[in-house]
């Protein structure tokens, strides 16, 4: 065999073997036929066969090399950037074609998402890279929340990564009445990188720590284990899970089949995102309101709030870090020293204690507030009673002139931000016959105010449901005095909440979620919440984590 006969057959199987590495872009027929060729590199059922047999065929001119990509080298393009960081294993099954379409019949809804995005994306994929984390991650918020950091789920989960209190919690997010540092773009994207290298490391696998960060650590490892013990495989694909976990990562595939595609992100129109960096950060030492930081930045309240959500009042903590755009951030010094300059105020809004005997008819004109303002200042609607020791927001200065509340509208309205601070407020467990009016008329509340504050969709309740009620005392036994007025006998003060006692229960079939949560008397948002449910998701075999009073 000549030495030109052996060059040809290697030249022709390099040919071929890079024909097999490239996804070739199918043209654009029927509605749900349009990308089903579309796969990912490397997935489990996109392999190409190549004839073995392979004749000589003599090559006239010198092949030229294969295409390489310098992964070290900058781009502009933070897509492409991110492109170069995909590294977790592909896969390719039915459920990824499906939420593949699904995105790519709705480019709006992705357009949208992108350019939300915008704002945060850099920031996400700068921390992925200090750690070394899979550039996929970066594309999680459009699963958990299509990056809008206002997302509040049934479950009480917040912000662009979802967390409900207790993981917040966990990974010190504060949830208070100031701000929920679960909407705080900086604090919870280290949160959710922190809480999902942990898991990784747990298990071993990405998927798997996925999985985990949808489903919870512990019942993703006995579902392994259950396969394990089973002799099955215990990759994710082989498990079985909830219908949400089992479409978990086949969304965030769909999304990374996508934006693998340049081609594909250009005809959609997406926004082209920079690879630089968006924002900076400030601390500030003294309190500051919304609309004043808005204003040095030069920015509209709508814009800085969009970057700055975790605060649940129209001014900003002292200590508390400011987002501020990048290309504004001399502006806002500059402006921040000029207006401190001018011995001017950076805050027109104190924090007032409660004392007994105060109402809020009382509290507002001693404060050059209307009861209006007041009100809309602390998120109070309807006839709520306010209890000694309740923090409320109000001007900064007694006997000055009324505040201007258009910053106002756009702050936060959630549950998270209602002003019923746990020492202001005790828990009723609903007694056998008890309805909602009651038990609001009870503690001096509307039935609508009870609703708000327990997150109740309508006015069923069932017995041994717990709620929190506002105020510290109960309604005090009354009787009429000569002179025809009420007069005080008792107060009943809470007694201190015992630690819950906490019970697992693996699910049987025919079970239900109001029958588990009958048997066990409590709510069934409670059981959704507890175990961070979707209400179709319970399946024969789950265990589920029930506390009890």
């Amino acid at each position: 065999m000549t030495p030109r006969f052996i060059f040809s057959i290697v030249a022709y199987a390099v040919f071929l073997l890079s024909g097999c590495a490239t996804v070739s872009q199918e043209p654009q027929p029927e509605p749900l036929k349009p990308y089903s060729n579309l796969r990912a590199p490397g997935s489990r059922t996109g392999s190409v066969r190549a004839d073995r047999s392979l004749p000589s065929v003599e090559i006239p001119v010198s092949p030229q090399g294969l295409q390489t990509i310098d992964l070290t080298s900058e781009t502009d393009d933070l897509f492409q950037r991110m492109r170069n960081g995909f590294s977790m294993p592909d896969i390719n099954n039915d459920l990824v074609l499906y939420h593949q379409q699904w995105y790519m019949n709705r480019p709006e809804s992705l357009r949208r998402m992108v350019q939300r995005s915008s704002l945060y994306l850099h920031y996400i994929v700068e921390e992925l890279d200090k750690r070394g984390m899979p550039m996929e991650i970066a594309l999680l918020p459009m699963v958990e929340s299509s990056f809008n950091p206002m997302a509040y789920s049934r479950a009480k989960a917040s912000g662009l990564w979802q967390f409900i209190p207790s993981t917040g919690k966990r990974y010190n997010l504060d949830q208070n009445w100031w701000k929920d540092d679960r909407r705080d773009v900086v604090a919870s994207t280290n949160a959710a990188l922190d809480y999902l290298q942990s898991i990784y490391e747990m298990h071993g696998d990405w998927h798997l720590a996925l999985a985990s960060y949808n489903w919870g650590e512990g019942a993703v490892g006995r579902a392994v284990n259950k396969n394990r013990a089973l002799g099955m495989p215990t990759d994710y694909l082989s498990l079985t899970m909830p219908g949400e976990t089992k479409n978990y990562v086949p969304k965030l595939q769909a999304l990374k089949n996508i934006f693998s595609n340049p081609a594909l992100v250009a005809e959609f129109n997406l926004l082209k995102i920079a690879n630089r960096p968006y924002f900076g950060t400030v601390t500030k030492t003294s309190n500051i309101d919304v609309k004043v930081a808005a204003r040095l930045a030069g920015m509209q309240v709508k814009e800085f709030v969009a970057l700055n959500p975790a605060h649940n009042r129209p001014v900003i903590k002292s200590e508390s870090t400011m987002v501020i755009p990048a290309d504004k951030m001399d502006t806002f010094v500059s402006n921040l020293e000029a207006h401190e300059g001018s011995n001017q105020p950076l805050s027109s809004w104190q924090s007032y204690t409660v004392r007994p005997g105060d109402k809020l008819e009382k509290i507002a004109p001693r404060f050059g507030m209307t009861v209006a303002n007041l009100k809309e200042a602390n998120s109070i609607t309807g006839r709520i009673k306010v209890s000694p020791g309740l923090t409320l927001l109000v001007a900064g200065q007694e006997g000055g002139e009324p505040l201007d509340m258009d910053a106002l509208a756009e702050q936060p309205r959630l549950p998270a931000a209602d002003p019923v601070p746990e020492k202001a407020s005790q828990t009723h467990t609903v007694r056998k016959g008890e309805t909602l009016p009651v038990i609001a008329r009870r503690y001096g509340m509307t039935v609508t105010e009870l609703k708000r504050i327990n997150h109740l969709r309508n006015d069923k309740i069932a017995a041994g449901t717990r709620l929190t009620v506002a105020g510290a005392n109960e309604t005090a036994a009354k009787s009429e005095s000569k002179h025809g007025k009420a007069e005080i006998k008792s107060i009943q003060r809470p007694s201190p909440q015992k630690a819950p006692k906490i019970t697992h229960y693996t699910v049987r079939r025919g079970d239900t979620l109001a029958s588990i949560a009958k048997r066990f008397k409590v709510s069934k948002d409670d059981l959704l919440r507890w175990n961070r449910l979707s209400p179709n998701a319970l399946t024969a075999g789950k265990t589920l984590t029930i506390q009890n009073p």
